[in-house]
């Protein structure tokens, strides 16, 4: 039951924008410069894909550096711990959690990771020569593919979990909704376009920098421009937070204040899981698929300005990444 966000938000280098290109129309990310920090954001990021129990992100396999290994291993075990910040589960509640977390751990590394690892040698292949916006879109549909995959398979844990959760638990989630969204309108609601726009363009430049190596001048004008001319709303964003957070709370209370069968538990909680997929508010929608239109044009723009020794940057990150999740998808 977590604060969540759209499958386009969350990327943090060009294999993930590429793949979630709705970032490069200026969403926003943490900022990071180390591979230890990396480590941190990895967690995180992991937290904001997941869906009403927050079982592993596609996302996570996307991470930019060797700590990707050590991070995914230790998924379930942070998972836990942030998930109880949450709920704050009873004994048996945590135990119960962590055995559903560490069997879909094990599913996502053997039939997700393969899957995953397949889409970056798509995206390496394009990255080394000239990519249209078309093309960049085009792996929007996969990776959503990949996270419903995730979910479907962690409706039946989530139902199971949802019926036992006690009122002063859901009070306890409402709380770190209200205290994430505090957070959120501070970080981006509250501030001024010039400053929103400045921390947008370093994010972005720090993401393409990651993938395709230092940029030079008249890139990181084209970049300046692109956040100007960006559709991205914190406050439409915000507005949407709130509305799946409502929507969470609503199925969960409705789950635990009267007799509910499994089967329909499990219905209730796929429509909540559908809606975070797939916002029931037609204008969200319209925003969010001008975001990922701007996005796909934004990156194959900056991409077309790039030189091969950038481009060949980008495809040895690739390669790297499809590395370690072969690594880890092979891994007992």
């Amino acid at each position: 039951m977590l604060d969540q966000r759209t499958a386009g938000q969350s990327m943090q280098h060009f294999g993930q924008a590429a793949l979630h290109a709705r970032a490069l129309a200026g969403g926003h990310d943490d900022h990071i410069q180390s591979c230890h920090r990396e480590s941190s954001l990895f967690m995180h990021r992991f937290a904001h894909l997941v869906r009403i129990i927050g079982l592993l992100s596609v996302a996570v396999a996307l991470a930019g550096c060797s700590a990707i290994k050590l991070g995914y291993n230790t998924l379930p075990q942070v998972a836990g711990w942030w998930l109880d910040g949450y709920i704050d589960f009873s004994d048996e509640q945590e135990r119960r959690m962590r055995e559903d977390v560490a069997r879909l751990h094990l599913w996502h590394r053997r039939e997700e990771l393969p899957k995953i690892s397949a889409l970056l040698r798509q995206v390496e292949q394009m990255v080394g020569s000239e990519m249209s916006a078309d093309e960049i879109c085009a792996l929007v549909p996969p990776i959503r593919l990949r996270i419903a995959a995730l979910l479907e398979r962690a409706e039946p844990a989530a139902a199971t979990l949802a019926l036992g959760l006690r009122p002063e638990q859901l009070q306890h989630l409402q709380r770190k909704y209200e205290k994430n969204n505090a957070d959120y309108r501070k970080d981006w609601v509250d501030l001024s376009l010039e400053d929103l726009r400045e921390k947008q363009f370093k994010q972005y430049l720090d993401r393409m920098e990651t993938f395709y190596g230092r940029l030079d001048d008249q890139q990181r004008e084209i970049i300046r421009a692109q956040v100007e001319r960006s559709l991205y709303s914190a406050q439409t964003n915000l507005r949407e937070r709130q509305r799946r957070q409502q929507d969470i709370l609503r199925t969960l209370r409705r789950l635990g204040g009267q007799p509910v069968s499994l089967p329909d538990a499990r219905a209730a909680i796929h429509q909540a899981v559908e809606h975070g997929l797939q916002s029931p508010d037609p204008k969200y929608r319209s925003y969010e698929a001008g975001l990922i239109q701007q996005g796909c044009a934004n990156l194959a723009a900056l991409h077309q300005s790039t030189t091969p020794q950038q481009r060949q940057s980008a495809v040895r990150r690739l390669r790297a990444y499809q590395r370690d999740l072969d690594e880890l998808a092979g891994e007992p």
